[in-house]
């Protein structure tokens, strides 16, 4: 899951009450399907600190709240507002998480990109802008064994 450090990093979730916070503002298709679907209590996410010097993975969060509506979408002071999604029929969805750490070192979108076993991690294809991608068990771990 991906953040502007400048907007909300890993030391942002870690220093909300309880070290959770809703993750709110997709406003992409894909990766809301994503958070409604795929996304379950309990899973782990890499915090990844995009649109930044150095670009990576900083952390580990996990799931605490499935899949529900966003609720600034309904808000039209918030700039999250879209006036196509009612509390009836919500278009979007935000998910809430909890810090669980911060790695020791940044893995660098360079340094993923330099493994073969991660050519087909969605983040490294080219072309990849999604705030939210997925990640299987092999990679996962791969990833891991870096820090």
């Amino acid at each position: 899951m991906k953040s502007e450090p400048d907007t909300f990093g890993i030391t942002e979730l870690c220093n909300k009450p309880n070290q959770t916070e809703h993750w709110d503002g997709v406003r992409n298709y894909q990766a809301r399907n994503m958070m409604r679907d795929d996304m379950k209590l309990g899973d782990l996410a890499f915090f990844y600190h995009s649109n930044c010097d150095v670009p990576g993975i900083v952390g580990i969060m996990e799931v605490v709240k499935e899949g529900y509506p966003d609720f600034f979408a309904f808000d039209p002071d918030d700039k999250y507002f879209d006036p196509k999604s009612d509390p009836e029929h919500p278009r979007w969805i935000m998910v809430d998480v909890k810090y669980v750490k911060t790695l020791s070192r940044t893995i660098t979108l360079k340094e993923l990109k330099f493994h073969e076993e991660l050519s087909g991690l969605a983040l490294v294809r080219r072309g990849n802008r999604l705030s939210i991608m997925p990640v299987n068990k092999d990679q996962w771990e791969f990833i891991l064994a870096l820090e």
